[in-house]
């Protein structure tokens, strides 16, 4: 039942909410624009009280946001192309594949640099690079997921947008856009917290003998861990949970509520819709309702003065003349596509073709001894992201079954989940490094328990998707019948989930890859620990602006994971799709 909030006559509390969050979003702007218009300041001095937490949380959420909103647009628009042009398909997706296993630090040279050549007397190009990092380590899955969502939509509904005769930009609003929402939903929230993730690296962080830092939550972090500050250490973690929480308050918790009016899997109509307060808020401000009539109003005023053009599309009773000038600029809007694509094309290809022969000049001075170093660190990370999705996999997927089968529990336990799998791992590490190094676990093997901080969620959420999935009907007839939960497990549970489980194992391997470059190499109190690595090479080259060897460790990462998505991940996902599809 709706919620109605007290009002008065002509203003209502909502409203005086709606203006308060309006109040503090043009403060933040106006801050941050501020920020960027300031005198160019690559290394801002980090103050490590409580009084300046407020200031740095404020510019870390706002970079976390304007990211967002850039991978949201990224994804639309590119997994829009890869599920509607068949040609393109073919070379975005694997593109994409390699692009989410390639780490923050393999973008960082590139965009640091080349971003403050082109503003070189104001900070708009180091927190543009900035944001542009934590896009990075968010975007991928976002795009993953929505052109799921496009390539899983029913036949029968696409049928009735062609016969009611919609635009494209018509069946994606009303259709192709509503029907991935929660995908899209999950998935930004498990965005956000990649960001959140890497933000002690993209705020903070050193190429070759420059050291690059912006005020923000994530280089007080990085500023107290590397000194050892503990104190500071526990300030900049409370502060990171209240802005998890406030976020989850403000923004994803009525979000995932709003969307579920387009969830439309029978599965999950059990399950209860949920409640947000400030959702039921912003329904009730008048100010809000009175924007919301005036677009409406003028979206009806513009479909009214745009229904009288005619589209130049042909038609019988057209008569020759219409039907000859239609035709041509049918003809000459084709040509004006094909020669803009070509060029495109050619561009793309030049640029490419340029930075291979580049790239191989880089290589050349590398020698053999090099590049087998760089094949033992490559196993050794490899060895270490199996063992962190296994030991993930152990707790997650019976945790995951018994949250995911209870409307009762998941209902409680969502939110919890959520929050705590927001809240970036490598805050963390100091204490679970302590603690190895008190315990006399050397960084080669304790590095697998700080992956497993970072990607276990990848697994659990996937697991718990993969159990709401679960006919509930088909578990009734099993109980009745007598079936033993052994039976159960073995027979109903275990490939009830495997294709959501596989679909975790990706997304949890690829989440290990990256965070290699943290777990493998990391400065704690003034001192280096460091893990033999893939990860550990890419930090340290990166910190030595030694760009050979950059460049050399993303190329053998990017070879080593493609061949892995070959050998092990598309047959895993192949066999799920064929076998363990119950919708089938």
């Amino acid at each position: 039942m709706r919620r109605h909030i007290r009002t008065l006559r002509f203003f209502s509390i909502a409203d005086a909410f709606v203006l308060f969050l309006l109040a503090g979003l043009l403060a933040a702007v106006m801050l941050m624009a501020q920020r960027w218009n300031g005198d160019f300041a690559p290394a801002v001095e980090i103050d490590l009280s409580l009084k300046s937490l407020p200031l740095y949380t404020l510019f870390s959420a706002s970079r976390g946001i304007a990211s967002y909103f850039i991978s949201l647009a990224f994804s639309l628009v590119y997994g829009y192309a890869a599920a509607r042009i068949p040609r393109a398909e073919r070379f975005m997706i694997p593109v994409l594949d390699i692009l989410q296993c390639v780490p923050v630090l393999g973008f960082l040279p590139g965009l640091v640099l080349g971003l403050i050549s082109v503003f070189p007397n104001s900070n708009i190009g180091l927190e543009l690079a900035t944001i542009l990092m934590i896009f990075t380590s968010q975007a991928w899955n976002m795009a993953f997921s929505f052109y799921a969502s496009l390539r899983s939509v029913p036949q029968d509904l696409k049928e009735v947008t062609q016969i009611a005769g919609l635009s494209w930009w018509q069946r994606f609003t009303s259709l192709e856009l509503p029907i991935s929402a929660v995908g899209l939903a999950w998935n930004s929230l498990m965005s956000m917290a990649g960001g959140w993730f890497f933000l002690t690296i993209c705020e903070s962080f050193t190429l070759g003998d420059r050291v690059f830092r912006l005020p923000g939550l994530g280089s007080y972090m990085s500023v107290a861990i590397e000194q050892g500050n503990r104190q500071a250490m526990f300030f900049g973690i409370v502060a990171m949970m209240t802005l998890i929480v406030g976020m989850d308050l403000l923004i994803w918790r009525p979000l995932l509520v709003w969307v579920r009016r387009y969830t439309f899997d029978a599965a999950t109509d059990s399950v209860e819709a949920g409640h947000s307060f400030l959702l039921t808020l912003f329904q009730e401000s008048r100010l809000l309702s009175g924007i919301q009539g005036l677009f409406k109003r003028r979206r009806r005023h513009r479909r009214s003065v745009t229904a009288d053009v005619p589209a130049p599309s042909l038609r019988e009773s057209d008569p020759p003349s219409v039907i000859k000038r239609k035709k041509h600029f049918l003809r000459m809007a084709r040509w004006v596509a094909l020669v803009c694509g070509s060029a495109v094309a050619a561009v793309i290809m030049g640029s490419l073709a340029m930075g291979i022969w580049r790239l191989g000049g880089i290589l050349k001075g590398l020698g053999w001894p090099f590049w087998v170093i760089l094949f033992r660190d490559a196993v050794w990370t490899m060895l270490r992201v199996f063992a962190a999705t296994a030991l993930s996999t152990l707790w997650a997927v019976p945790v995951g079954l018994f949250i995911g089968l209870s409307p009762r529990l998941l209902r409680i336990a969502q939110p919890i989940v959520q929050v705590i799998a927001a809240f970036p791992a490598p805050m963390l590490y100091p204490l679970v490094l302590a603690l190895l190094l008190r315990c006399g676990v050397d960084l080669d093997y304790g590095s697998v328990f700080l992956m497993i901080m970072g990607v276990q969620w990848y697994v659990l959420f996937n697991v718990i998707a993969g159990a709401m999935g679960i006919s509930k009907d088909l578990q009734a007839s099993l109980r009745l019948a007598g079936v033993s939960k052994r039976t159960m497990w073995t027979k109903l549970y275990i490939p009830g989930i495997f294709p959501s489980l596989v679909v975790g194992w990706i997304t949890a391997a690829g989440g290990t890859w990256n965070a290699s470059i943290v777990t493998e190499y990391f400065k704690y109190n003034h001192t280096i620990h460091k893990a033999n690595g893939l990860g550990s090479a890419i930090s340290r080259a990166a910190e030595t602006g030694n760009f050979a060897a950059l460049a050399a460790s993303i190329i053998v990462l990017i070879v080593l994971v493609v061949a892995l998505n070959r050998l092990i991940w598309h047959p895993l996902s192949e066999l799920a799709e064929r076998r363990f599809r119950m919708d089938r």
